[in-house]
């Protein structure tokens, strides 16, 4: 069996939950570890993907959680923090026109 494995970074600037996660997690840059593996049946290079998992702070101190999660839950919690940073910033450009004016 034939492994890939990709990383990536996404930021959250909001704290936010997600399915897998037990409690609040602050802002912060988080690594997102996904693992595929070779469908070698195929005529053609495919992979499915095995797991993905986000390495979060862990509840005592210095330590840290990685915490299986879906692809589908994260791009929601990024889509909902991405939509809350821009009303935040709506607000904010719309309170400065008005004091400005």
């Amino acid at each position: 069996m034939t492994l890939r494995r990709s990383s990536k970074t996404v930021t959250f600037r909001r704290p936010f939950c997600m399915e897998g996660a037990d409690r609040l997690l602050p802002p912060a840059d988080y690594q997102v570890v996904t693992d595929e593996e070779l469908i070698e049946s195929l005529s053609f290079l495919a992979y499915r993907r095995v797991s993905t998992v986000m390495i979060v702070p862990g509840k005592a101190g210095s330590t840290v959680e990685m915490l299986t999660i879906d692809p589908f839950d994260l791009q929601a919690a990024q889509d909902e923090d991405a939509a809350i940073c821009n009303r935040e910033m709506a607000r904010a450009t719309s309170v400065t026109r008005l004091v400005g004016s």
